[in-house]
């Protein structure tokens, strides 16, 4: 546990959190001193492991199953976290899908199963928490979006779509709530390599990776766990509105190159996103 823990008292809801950075989060709100709950579609033993960590340093956690795809799944979501927190202070809306598809590949299904997951969930279940924020006299939401937001990529048309619509929505709804007490930002991660990473480019070398990026390595998660909790803290009062940016300086770099004229040789998606 942290010696001064910024969350305490505080009650966390992180969507995605049975894995990657969304499962470090998670377990870094609860080091701060918050109770959490957790929610995971798929990663039941990552989520539940989670809890066990939490729970063994003496905090309170929960892991809660939806489809976020599901707008009745990210209600019920809202209802069982808020009912097991007793309210809600803080959350964070990390839960995602990537994929990566030639554009004149991409199917119908395909696209709205991102967009139903990356926006429209995060969309609804915000949406659903609101009031239970408000009878708590105000908090934070940090949403999770991508470089990918910023910067053009091969066979990312979609995924980076979903992303976009992230930064252009935190903004408007971080004015939207701001008068009433609920500050609303986004984190934008640059390479983070997780799970989901390795399953897709089983040859990928964090090395090679660290290599590519100007600070000289890949983030880890936990780089990206503690800057949602200074978002959500009381140290960042005055940041509304904003994406930050961590990504050890990729998105400054001018790159040179002629990577976008080839297909991409890693497969993201496969598994969750149909027909892939």
């Amino acid at each position: 546990m942290s010696v001064e823990q910024r969350m305490a008292g505080k009650l966390v809801l992180v969507t995605g959190s049975g894995t990657g950075i969304g499962r470090e989060v998670a377990l870094e709100f609860a080091r701060e001193g918050a109770t959490v709950a957790l929610h995971y579609a798929h990663s039941v033993e990552g989520a539940a492991t989670a809890v066990g960590e939490i729970q063994r340093a003496g905090g309170k956690a929960e892991a809660f199953r939806a489809d976020l795809s599901q707008i009745a799944d990210a209600r019920r979501l809202a209802a069982e976290a808020v009912a097991f927190l007793g309210g809600l202070d803080v959350l964070v809306n990390n839960a995602g899908i990537t994929m990566n598809r030639a554009f004149e590949k991409v199917t119908p299904e395909q696209f709205d199963t991102l967009y139903h997951v990356n926006v429209r969930g995060q969309f609804f279940l915000t949406q659903a928490v609101l009031p239970a924020m408000l009878r708590r006299g105000g908090g934070a939401i940090v949403s999770m979006t991508s470089i990918h937001a910023f910067e053009g990529y091969t066979e990312h048309s979609v995924y980076a779509g979903t992303k976009g619509a992230i930064v252009a929505y935190t903004r408007a709804l971080a004015i939207e709530l701001a008068p009433r007490g609920i500050r609303v930002n986004a984190i934008a991660p640059g390479a983070v390599p997780v799970e989901s990473h390795f399953r897709a480019a089983p040859g990928m070398s964090l090395e090679a990776v660290g290599k590519a990026i100007p600070v000289g390595f890949a983030g880890e998660p936990r780089d990206i766990a503690r800057v949602a909790v200074f978002l959500a803290s009381d140290d960042a009062r005055y940041i509304v509105g904003q994406t930050l940016v961590v990504d050890g300086g990729t998105t400054s770099w001018m790159p040179f190159g002629d990577g976008f004229r080839r297909p991409m040789d890693a497969q993201f998606g496969r598994g969750y996103v149909p027909g892939l």
